[in-house]
């Protein structure tokens, strides 16, 4: 069970079994990291054999899913299908990427903590809601990347899980234009290029669409995002991110005593935009206990039950559309990415969750 962080309720777990997993996970990953292989310009190969895995399983998570990606194993590109190469829009799986700038605007003191109040940088926010105590003013980065921040609802801040892409929109717009103060022309050149993707040396030219927020970036180098956060923000020597705080990112679930919210509608700021959104107020998920600063985790809900049962427990992924069918999958436990885009889980039933399948005969494809 991954560990429980979330400021505004003051839920962590002590010490016991649940630290002790993680402390472990977190052990394991430093170890990797300290011989880890990273790609330069282009990945270097190996066959799946090479690096202890089935191709039969791959083949078989491959025909499941459709559409075009790959695998990536002990820092080697072992397998693919499709046109890998070409950069295409991944929807929600883009989110993680805003999670990562948020901190990195943390760690370079461009804003105080995640929990700076967001009408600090958005001055519309102060103005809202008068008949509900104007709660908009108490907004925080860290509500916004938990999707907890009940803007456009009526729940106060912190109290309510609501994915919508309403607020996504709005904390896009706040980090990278005023916080980092760049235009939605520029941000990419200025922002997501230098700070990210050129030290990562992404091969296909990740951007952020200009005026939509969205991303459009290749499964090859999508891997190489996970592989990031594989090694604990790590690359090739140089922290792009604490440890600390991917541990953070990647283990910290809205616990499952924040309900989902009610979906009535409040007032949002004059022309608020959406990523994605069509529905005022938008009300798509439950987050299972599983729904971590943006990423998905394999948490436990109310009931105990996994989100993918039969995958490896300590699994995360950024996951786009209905299912997962656009986006990037981190398993630490087997030093392994998978990254993904245009499958055909989008047309499968939501239950069983496709998903589980998939991250199943991934895992299974490690031999022992």
């Amino acid at each position: 069970m991954p560990i429980l962080f979330f400021a505004e309720v003051g839920f962590r777990t002590g010490g016991g079994t649940i630290g002790t997993i993680v402390l472990a996970i977190l052990a394991a990953t430093l170890a990797q990291t300290a011989d880890a292989v990273y790609p330069s310009e282009h990945w270097e190969a190996r066959t799946p054999g090479a690096v202890g895995l089935d191709v039969a399983k791959l083949d078989s998570m491959r025909d499941f899913m459709g559409g075009r990606g790959c695998v990536v194993r002990h820092g080697y590109l072992v397998y693919s299908w499709g046109d890998v190469e070409k950069a295409g829009d991944v929807a929600s799986a883009l989110k993680p990427w805003i999670t990562h700038f948020v901190f990195v605007a943390v760690e370079d003191g461009l804003l105080p903590s995640v929990d700076a109040r967001v009408a600090d940088y958005a001055p519309c926010l102060n103005d809202l809601n008068a008949d509900l105590g104007y709660k908009d003013r108490a907004i925080t980065f860290r509500h916004m990347a938990n999707q907890v921040s009940c803007y456009g609802v009526r729940e106060a801040p912190g109290t309510a899980f609501d994915y919508n892409d309403w607020q996504m929109a709005l904390l896009w717009d706040t980090l990278f234009l005023e916080v980092f103060g760049k235009t939605a022309e520029t941000v990419s050149d200025t922002v997501l290029h230098p700070r990210l993707t050129d030290i990562l040396q992404c091969e296909d030219n990740p951007t952020f669409v200009p005026n939509s927020g969205r991303l459009a970036v290749s499964p090859l180098d999508f891997a190489r995002f996970g592989l990031l956060y594989l090694h604990g923000g790590s690359w090739n020597g140089k922290q792009l991110l604490s440890r600390e705080h991917v541990t953070e990112i990647t283990t910290s679930p809205v616990p499952n005593t924040i309900p989902r919210t009610a979906g009535e509608a409040a007032e949002m700021c004059p022309g608020q935009r959406t990523i994605g959104s069509q529905r005022i107020p938008d009300n798509q998920t439950e987050h299972e206990g599983s729904y971590s600063w943006l990423w998905w985790t394999n948490g436990e809900n109310a009931d105990g039950e996994r989100l993918w049962p039969d995958a490896p427990h300590d699994i995360f992924a950024a996951l786009g559309h209905k299912n997962g069918m656009r986006g990037m999958a981190v398993f630490p436990s087997h030093d392994m990415v998978v990254s993904w885009n245009d499958t055909k889980l989008g047309d499968m039933p939501e239950k069983p969750e496709p998903l589980n399948r998939v991250f199943q005969l991934a895992a299974e494809a490690a031999v022992p």
